[in-house]
């Protein structure tokens, strides 16, 4: 008998089941293979996007395909707690952080149980919690104690009415993203962690990676780490006994040095200007650059610079070069200096060029000419103008003048890497607590590991000025470890990269209290098999983490070189929207018609004269918003909307500003979870990204219920029956090939799932087979119970709650996820006989049925033996027969 598809109270109560039964948890089982897949944990900002439905909903489909498989998974959830939004919630309203954040994750963690994922969460871990951030002030103990961790002046953005450090992305158009100030470029004490001595070996292990990562991620790590071959050389300074420092790729261009160029940050450069009559512009140049954030500097086109008024010598030949200081130079990259060569770099060509240096070239191309004055040469070539150097190749002169350089004491062959040490301190509350006291006696003293943690205090006022850390004196204040006077807490608190950088350890032991976890679980379920989340995170979270787990490896807390074998970078979800230029456009319509003409245009009995411009600006529209807020507020049909959003919409990642967002919970009230997370597995592979549509999830929705209505229909009836695959020795025609549908789909499922897993055409395939199950007309109910409970099962990675239900309607105890994976059988996939095309002259003139492996002698006398063939071949010579085995016989005659 069939039964309505109450997905609401099917989801409601097997969530219940599950939890009670524990159904998720996991522990270590030696002897049994173990798969570890995560997904980037995230932040709680209060509710759950699409993007996350998306990246978790993909995790939890590999999680209960192995489970049933028979691995022993770990899939762990947990939440990136501390950070910036926490903290502004608490200057906007007056909600402290911590209430802020746990009272969202309550709610996330509502909103990821009601979608089914199948998280052991009695692993989870958020890192705002004390029992969480000891161990990263561990952690930092440690790095301090190997001289990982040091502090130094730095220089940073600086708001100077808010007095805090602002990351680049907080600057715009050079003001404080919160009070509007210019911003400043101060340099402060600021704690760095040293990830430039690792290098060379983050480099270097991207190699194991490869064919696991995507060469996207690779590339860009690659490229961030930035490994540079070269010379660093020391150009003195006239009438000082200071000396220039430059690293530069290219020595062989040294004898076309024409000026050196200094960034505006440079410690010299306001020392070598003092006294000179360039004093003053310098200063109001460097003043200029040092109030615009780096971000900035990065993106200015136009080359600017000061003559400082001195001369640097250069050390081969002997000639004064003038020190410039320059807006493309950046402290921070390299020495923050360089030596500069017109002829052969673009950027010292367009410098020069505009402050009329001379240009001296000194690499010709190979059997060619070059236009110095008009356009760079960048290319290697052969040496001229180049004393005791010409004519030798590019390659070959660097080694030589390297050499050189070092005989004479002004240089030596270094490799430089474009990676900076990070710098972790931040002028914020909600983040972890640096375990650092200041002793005028004793200096800086780390806090004794048995103190921690040193934990956040919760009296703070949160004025958006300053550190409120700062302020509070009974955490400030405290007692120096070593010898036991008046001291000061370091109040910085650490950036939250640090959070994420190491937490898929702690999943591993998330209870410890006695470290951060323990060597042998962590040996068992490291590393992680399969990583899941956006390509956004390839050079900041996931180097951080590849750094994090080299140092850990070094003080033996670990095994593995890497954290994660195999990473998948999923695609965004996207949604069309319209203009309302856009909008206006489509109907020939403009700001000057009336309202009423857009009524007219949808056929609304309507009169309103209202010209949509002033509309607009009466209602707050802007003319660039999108076009639902103008549907809305004229009360227009939402289905005419959709019809233009899908054929002129502009697809774009979900954004609040484009109201284009599709809220989850709306869509499982609508449609149920079963049907969100079918929706987005089958809309498209993983890796890329798709565009929601409002008929994808429909259809969705009707697959479901068209297979709850076919199954629970049956359900009485298959109650009852057994099989064993004995029962499948003589089947007829129709039933054999059900049957051979049915195992093909299962080998393919299988096959695209562990082939990059392919969700999408493993769901349509089981669609397929579900239409072939719909059209069977024979009566063998044994068959019939196999093609359902294997359907069922195919289904449940994809739609957990669904399959579960219909698991129990016909007559099974238990969840699906306790099941076997189907595995298909090759006998059943055996074809006896074959359809074969026949052709004459390149015409189809038959189809004839032939055993399955029939070979071309058999082919050909069923084929001459039919009597449309007799009748298009008989009487004409055959002058050759072409034989495709299991694909086609064509027949060539004359005439």
């Amino acid at each position: 008998m069939k039964k309505e598809y109450d997905f609401k109270n099917i989801e409601e109560n097997l969530l219940k089941e599950w939890e009670s039964s524990d159904v998720f948890k996991t522990e270590e089982k030696e002897g049994k293979t173990k798969f570890y897949v995560l997904e980037m944990f995230p932040y709680p900002s209060g509710r759950i996007h699409m993007g996350h439905v998306r990246n978790y909903a993909i995790g939890d489909v590999v999680n209960r395909y192995l489970k049933m498989k028979g691995k022993n998974t770990l899939h762990p959830m947990g939440w990136d707690a501390f950070g910036m939004p926490a903290e502004n919630a608490a200057i906007k309203s007056g909600v402290h952080p911590a209430k802020w954040t746990y009272e969202n994750i309550d709610y996330m963690r509502k909103e990821l149980k009601r979608l089914g994922f199948s998280y052991d969460w009695s692993r989870e871990v958020t890192t705002c919690s004390p029992d969480y951030y000891r161990w990263n002030q561990w952690i930092f103990l440690k790095m301090y104690e190997k001289g990982i961790a040091y502090r130094k002046s730095a220089v940073v953005n600086w708001c100077p009415h808010d007095m805090t450090v602002l990351a680049n992305e907080q600057v715009i158009e050079g003001r404080c993203w919160r009070c509007d100030t210019p911003v400043v470029q101060k340099e402060i004490p600021s704690w760095f962690l040293r990830i430039t001595d690792y290098a060379e070996v983050l480099l270097d292990d991207l190699e194991e990676l490869k064919g696991n990562w995507p060469e996207a991620v690779l590339t860009m790590q690659k490229n961030w780490i930035g490994k540079s071959t070269g010379a660093t050389i020391r150009f003195p300074i006239e009438n000082s006994t200071a000396v220039l420092e430059v690293f530069t790729t290219r020595p062989d261009t040294i004898f076309g040095v024409t000026f050196m160029a200094l960034a505006p940050e440079h410690p010299l450069t306001l020392e070598l200007a003092k006294g000179t009559e360039q004093e003053d512009q310098v200063e109001e140049f460097v003043n200029k650059y040092l109030t615009m954030p780096a971000k900035e500097r990065n993106i200015v086109e136009e080359k600017e610079g000061v003559f400082t008024g001195r001369y640097a010598v250069n050390p081969l030949t002997g000639e004064k070069i003038p020190i410039w200081v320059a807006n493309y130079i950046l402290w921070g990259y390299g020495t923050g200096a360089i030596m500069a060569v017109p002829a052969h770099d673009e950027r010292d060509h367009e410098f020069a060029k505009k402050y009329s240096i001379p240009i001296k070239p000194v690499i010709k191309p190979v059997g060619g000419e070059w236009n110095y004055d008009e356009k760079a040469f960048e290319d290697e070539g052969i040496l001229i103008n180049s004393d005791g150097f010409d004519g030798l190749p590019s390659s070959e002169a660097k080694e030589k003048i390297t050499r050189l350089l070092e005989e004479k004491g002004f240089g030596e062959k270094t490799v430089n890497f474009r990676l900076r040490d990070w710098n972790i301190s931040r002028q914020r509350y909600w983040g972890t607590p640096i375990p650092i006291v200041y002793c005028d006696s004793c200096g800086t003293v780390p806090v004794p590991e048995e103190d921690l943690p040193v934990v956040l205090p919760e009296n703070v006022q949160f004025t958006g000025m300053g550190n409120p850390l700062s302020s509070v004196e009974e955490f400030v204040k405290t007692k120096c470890p070593k010898c036991g006077k008046e001291a000061l807490r370091e109040t910085d608190t650490m950036d939250t990269f640090i959070d994420s950088s190491w937490y898929f350890l702690r999943y591993c032991d998330p209870k410890n209290d006695k470290k951060p976890f323990d060597k042998e679980k962590a040996d068992y379920w490291m590393p992680v098999d399969l990583y899941i989340g956006g390509i956004e995170h390839a050079v900041l979270h996931l180097l951080y983490a590849r750094f994090f787990t080299k140092f850990l490896r070094e003080i033996g807390l670990v095994d593995q070189k890497e954290p994660f074998k195999k990473l998948l970078t999923q695609g965004m979800v996207l949604k069309k929207w319209i203009k309302i230029q856009k909008f206006l456009q489509i109907f020939g319509l403009t700001e000057e018609n009336t309202v009423g003409d857009i009524y007219k245009k949808f056929g609304i009995n309507k009169e309103n004269s209202t010209k949509i411009e002033e509309f607009l600006e009466e209602n707050h529209l802007n003319i660039n918003d999108n076009a639902k807020l103008l549907f809305e507020k004229l009360d227009l049909p939402v289905e005419k909307l959709k019809e233009l959003e899908e054929k002129y919409g502009k697809s774009d990642k979900m954004s609040k500003s484009k109201h284009n967002t599709v809220d989850p919970d709306e869509m499982i009230n609508r449609y149920g979870a079963d049907t969100v997370r079918l929706y987005i597995l089958f809309a498209a592979p993983p890796q890329n990204s798709f565009d929601w549509t409002d008929s994808g999830i429909e259809g969705a929705h009707r697959f479901l219920k068209r297979v709850w209505n076919f199954v629970t229909k049956r359900a009485d009836q298959l109650k009852e029956v057994e099989y064993s695959h004995q029962d499948f020795k003589n089947l007829n025609e129709e039933d054999k090939k059900l049957r051979r549908k049915l195992h093909q789909t299962i080998k393919k499922v299988n096959d695209d799932i562990n082939r990059e897993y392919q969700f999408n055409t493993a769901i349509a395939a089981i669609m397929e087979l579900f239409n072939e199950l719909t059209s069977y007309k024979g009566n063998n109910t044994k068959l019939l119970k196999e093609c359902v409970e294997n359907l069922i099962l195919l289904l449940s990675p994809f739609t957990p709650f669904t399959a579960d239900a219909m698991w129990r309607e016909i007559g099974n105890e238990g969840f699906t996820i306790n099941q076997k994976f189907p595995e298909h059988k090759e006998e059943a996939l055996k074809e006896e006989t074959k359809e074969i095309p026949v052709q004459v002259n390149g015409k189809l003139r038959a189809k004839i049925v032939v055993p399955y492996d029939a070979d071309e002698e058999t082919v050909k006398k069923l084929a001459f033996e039919n009597e449309n063939v007799k009748r298009w071949t008989e009487g004409k010579e055959i002058i050759k027969v072409i034989f495709i085995k299991g694909k086609i016989l064509n027949i060539v005659v004359k005439g």
